[in-house]
């Protein structure tokens, strides 16, 4: 009897489940159904309803921007398509031949779902397109050294680029030359003086490779490639109006120790030779390049150099002490030099002397003298005060440049020689011309060393020969470069030394 009231009351408790329970089970099934729904209608940038749930799988394309959903595509052709004529619209005529592609922070993720949506294709391409979220395909050229990739361009022929880098590296070496050695063919042995390109390399390592990038990105000329190979990132430049009786040399001597060469390559446009007048009021640049590559140019060089007379004492008791006799006067010699140069971007940056061959023998300067005592009157005839001289602003090169300065090519510090014998008169510094040197010749001469490294060690009085060093170059003062400020005077007169003084 209890058995049978047991049954009764499992199978009242059973009914009870189905009759109240049954729709509360239902409503747990449909409560996922409609929540997945509701969230994909606002996970989106753009408007897109879910429509269903399918109950197999189907492939679906979500278009991602900067990490947030824009839509889903309804097929990843019609993006293709899409591409294609947007290509041929807005890019085709600037950039022919190329390709369009998504942009470099937008891409497409196939996945498998379970959704159906609303077809929105051409709201999403309406804001790829007025977004301009697109790259195109290009040449990306990379610049590199030891340490990796250093910097980037893009452009959209290679052939602009080896135009620019022709053009570019013609300010550094001959258009005929550089042709020459790029077919491994040797330039022309020297036969006079002068110089050749024996060698040109570029010291960084330039690959090209197919890219993808932002059309704003792309340079499309010569003229922009070019810009960025001779200032590469650097917008800045520095300008000189040019002033009364400039020339390009002074211009160079008064910014930054540029030579003329240096102002002529920089200011192309409206310079075309070194010694061109200059116009006042004329605006010149006066930054130099600042490129992501270092061309390195080898010449040869053949100059003629002088080789200086020596001067032989020899006593004689019939003179009184102090008295001097010349007895044979000197001639100096000459030599045929031939130097290994190194230039880096137009710049020498070091040479060595590969060969010299005598061409005409010294004749000795022979005086007399009453004792061995060296004296202290010039010869009259004087030799340039450095080694290897090279003359980076000559007398008058820009107003009031009444001197000529003297580089030494190879050694930029190297020693200041006296040009003739004679006495120190005077080693003092002044706020122009830093530490400086007179040579009384006592004959009437008086030579000017300005712009020494540091103050001679010869004190005032000290008797010195021609040739005796003096000092090292310097730019003490106003000086832009290191460089000796030389001048000679006569009678209390200035005078240019390459007035017939110094084989200028």
């Amino acid at each position: 009897m209890i058995k049978r009231v047991l049954v009764l009351f499992g199978c009242l408790l059973g009914s009870f489940a189905v009759v109240f329970g049954l729709p509360s089970a239902l409503k747990l099934v449909a409560q996922p159904y409609a929540y997945t729904l509701a969230e994909e209608n606002s996970s989106s940038v753009l408007s897109q309803r879910a429509e269903r749930i399918d109950s197999t799988p189907h492939e679906v394309f979500r278009l991602y921007s900067d990490g947030e959903l824009v839509g889903v595509l309804s097929a990843k052709g019609e993006l293709d398509s899409f591409l294609q004529s947007t290509y041929k619209e807005l890019y085709e005529a600037e950039y022919p031949g190329s390709k369009l592609a998504l942009g470099t922070d937008v891409y497409l993720i196939s996945e498998q779902s379970y959704m159906t949506y609303e077809n929105i294709d051409e709201a999403i391409f309406s804001y790829l397109k007025e977004n301009r979220l697109f790259t195109l395909r290009c040449t990306g050229v990379e610049f590199s050294d030891e340490n990796g990739i250093y910097a980037e361009i893009y452009i959209s022929d290679e052939d602009l680029f080896n135009e620019a880098m022709n053009q570019y590296m013609s300010y550094f070496i001959e258009p005929e030359e550089l042709a020459l050695l790029n077919r491994g063919e040797s330039t022309p042995p020297l036969k006079t003086y002068g110089s050749r390109s024996v060698g040109v390399t570029v010291l960084q390592t330039i690959t090209m490779q197919p890219a993808y990038t932002s059309p704003d990105n792309i340079k499309t000329t010569a003229e922009e490639v070019l810009d960025y190979l001779e200032y590469g990132e650097n917008i800045e430049r520095e300008y000189y109006t040019v002033q009364t009786y400039d020339t390009v040399a002074g211009v160079g001597s008064k910014n930054h120790d540029l030579s003329a060469t240096q102002v002529m390559n920089i200011n192309r446009d409206q310079i075309t030779g070194t010694d061109q007048i200059l116009s006042e009021g004329m605006e010149l640049c006066v930054t130099y390049f600042t490129s992501p590559i270092d061309i390195v140019v080898t010449k040869e060089s053949m100059k003629k150099e002088p080789i200086i007379a020596d001067t032989i004492y020899q006593t004689d008791n019939t003179i009184r002490e102090g008295e001097i006799h010349q007895v044979q006067v000197a001639v100096d010699g000459s030599k045929n030099s031939l130097y290994t140069e190194r230039w880096i971007n137009g710049v020498l940056v070091s040479g060595s002397l590969t060969s010299s061959v005598d061409t005409l023998q010294p004749i000795n300067e022979i005086i007399a003298v009453g004792t061995m005592v060296l004296p202290g009157t010039g010869t009259g005839s004087f030799r340039w005060p450095v080694d290897n001289p090279y003359i980076s602003c000559h007398w008058g090169c820009y107003y009031g440049h009444r001197a000529i300065d003297i580089q030494n090519a190879y050694d930029r510090y190297g020693n200041i020689y006296a040009a003739d014998r004679g006495v120190i008169e005077v080693n003092s510094y002044n706020g122009i011309n830093g530490n400086y040197i007179i040579i009384d010749h006592n004959n009437g001469y008086e030579t000017y060393y300005g712009h020494m490294n540091v103050p001679s060690p010869l004190e005032e009085g000290t008797v010195v020969d021609k040739g005796d060093i003096i000092g090292q170059i310097g730019m003490t003062g106003l000086a832009t470069g290191p460089h000796t400020h030389f001048f000679i005077m006569y009678e209390g007169e200035r005078r240019d030394p390459c007035d017939g003084f110094l084989p200028c």
